[in-house]
């Protein structure tokens, strides 16, 4: 059972990574002109989101959840419980960056059909890039703590296998 939930986190974190790369590619690379192509990747980018984020968002959360619940020495680690929080801030992020991708394809295909809206289209992209940066941190961060694993042990309490 271990195993197989620890092949999971791991292949859910692998499509949260990717899915939030392919997203950034598509950022950097759409053209704005004209606004159907720009309208077009939007919409793209939001299918990512839907069929590649969110699915390995929950992958992830569950399994990395379910592996705490499951092997008991993980419960004693701090580094776990840290990881934990790191998760729900994840899925926080990632929900969010997922309907702000959701808002920014709408006020793109409007751009698209003549009724462009500028300022709220300028808003979400600063956002976006906020996001995606505080999601990247969160990333590196789940990652470092899963490699490296440090020794934050509970006050007073005995070493476990970790």
């Amino acid at each position: 059972m271990r195993k197989a939930l620890k092949f999971l986190h791991t292949l859910g974190s692998c499509g949260l990574i990717g899915g939030i790369l392919a997203y950034i590619v598509l950022i950097a690379t759409t053209p704005a002109d004209p606004p159907q192509a720009y309208a077009a990747m939007r919409a793209n980018i939001s299918a990512i989101c839907i069929y590649v984020l969110l699915p390995s968002l929950g992958v992830t959360l569950v399994s990395g959840l379910l592996s705490i619940s499951a092997h008991r020495p993980f419960q004693e680690l701090r580094w776990v419980w840290v990881k934990a929080l790191f998760g729900i801030a994840v899925f926080k992020a990632t929900t969010t960056v997922q309907s702000t991708a959701a808002s920014i394809a709408t006020l793109a295909d409007r751009a698209a059909t003549g009724r462009p809206d500028t300022d709220a289209l300028a808003a979400a992209l600063t956002r976006e890039w906020q996001l995606l940066a505080l999601i990247l941190f969160l990333f590196v961060g789940n990652v470092v703590l899963g490699i490296w694993r440090p020794a934050l042990r509970w006050p007073g309490r005995a070493k476990t296998a970790g």
